[in-house]
């Protein structure tokens, strides 16, 4: 066998005598072409849904069924290697590679029944969220790009929260979890938070003078007609009635502001990054909108702080009477979500200037839309330790 082996390598490693360099390039050149003829065929073949959903036709195939990527009035679908298969020949590979970790653990039966697949869920799908943010969600922006979004044509809520989104180059899946698969246990539940308190919305009495809270992020406007944009109003913000109309609200919001710039954000106390309204710079400059009061210098930043009071409309609509339904929602959002991961803070644990920041590092983990996301938030600033006597 040694002789033999020793043979045929001086037989393949001689130089020929009857075949000429020429032959030799172009036989190497279409031997080349072969190759990578198969190996792409074969790397395009395990992007496609059907090689996907050989191993996910039990779990991951029938929750994206019937979704907007899947089915949608133009027709255009995003298939599993569109979102989950980066475009970019490298980036591709080295996404392949990754992925055959993936494959080993469904036959080496790690994943590969329903039950198995929801325990490890969150792993698996935080593994993905991670990606998409290092990468800015660059295969949903493929198709969805900031520069191409006409923001004339969404709703005022969705433009200032998209403008917001686009200014910061915002990766998609910060806000957009769940769009195309379940999320894992206990993360959705904060789904039905808004949407049951708009629902408590249409008991609302609007009484002169009277305090209401708004339940999500309302447009506001300059006049009753509801025809002059003026910014929007936060969830969870309380205003006093000071006129109305038949489908319309005049309102007072009180607060304080940075007295510097345009002044647009009105946070709910002096010195207290607690957001109450955000006014276009039109607005905040606009006298006959917002009046001023007072100035201070806050001690802590160094900073002047202004009084004022905006008078703005908005529909009647998602304000309600009592504010304490929306605390007892955000709470038990908050807790549910908040310990998917690890016991979360006691809400007192940090005052309300604190909260933002720490908060803000929790949500790559939960799946909180924009309207709840700023509910939970307001509840924790204020049940933060500035209003209360308690401590974790």
């Amino acid at each position: 066998m040694k002789n033999f082996l020793k043979k045929a390598w001086r037989t393949f490693s001689r130089p020929s005598v009857h075949i000429s360099l020429g032959v030799l390039t172009l036989g190497g050149f279409i031997a080349g072409v072969i190759f990578w003829g198969g190996f792409n065929t074969a790397l395009e073949a395990t992007n496609t849904e059907e090689f996907c959903v050989g191993c996910h036709a039990e779990n991951v195939a029938p929750e994206y069924a019937g979704t907007i990527h899947d089915k949608n009035r133009s027709g255009v679908r995003a298939t599993c290697p569109d979102c989950h298969v980066p475009h970019e020949w490298t980036a591709k590979i080295s996404r392949k590679i990754q992925a055959s970790k993936e494959v080993f653990a469904h036959f080496a039966g790690f994943i590969d029944t329903p039950e198995k697949f929801e325990d490890r869920r969150i792993i698996l799908a935080q593994h993905e969220w991670d990606r998409f943010s290092a990468n800015k969600s660059l295969e949903c922006r493929n198709c969805h790009d900031y520069d191409g979004m006409d923001f004339s044509k969404m709703s005022p809520t969705a433009r200032v929260q998209m403008k917001n989104a686009a200014e910061r180059d915002q990766s998609c899946v910060d806000c957009h979890k769940g769009i195309a698969h379940h999320l894992p246990k206990n993360m959705d539940s904060s789904g039905g938070l808004v949407a049951e308190l708009v629902q408590l919305a249409n008991n609302t009495k609007f009484t002169d003078n009277e305090t209401v809270y708004s339940v999500r992020y309302l447009p506001v406007y300059e006049d009753k007609d509801l025809t002059t944009e003026a910014g929007l109003l936060n969830p969870a913000s309380a205003v006093k009635v000071i006129n109305q109309t038949k489908d319309a609200v005049e309102v007072e919001i009180a607060g304080w502001r940075k007295d510097k710039g345009y002044g647009r954000v009105i946070q709910e106390a002096f010195g207290m990054n607690i957001a109450v309204a955000s006014l276009l710079k039109e607005s905040a400059q606009n006298d006959q909108i917002v009046e001023t009061f007072e100035r201070q210098v806050d001690d802590l930043t160094g900073l002047p702080w202004q009084r004022v009071t905006a008078k703005v409309w908005l529909p009647k609509d998602s304000l309600i009477n009592d504010i304490n339904p929306v605390w007892e929602k955000a709470k038990s959002a908050y807790t549910t979500n908040c310990s998917v991961c690890h016991t979360q803070p006691a809400e007192a644990h940090f005052d309300a200037n604190t909260w933002p920041g720490m908060f803000n590092g929790m949500l790559a983990f939960v799946n909180f839309d924009r309207d709840s996301e700023a509910l939970v938030l307001k509840y924790l600033q204020k049940h933060s330790s500035d209003f209360s006597d308690s401590k974790h």
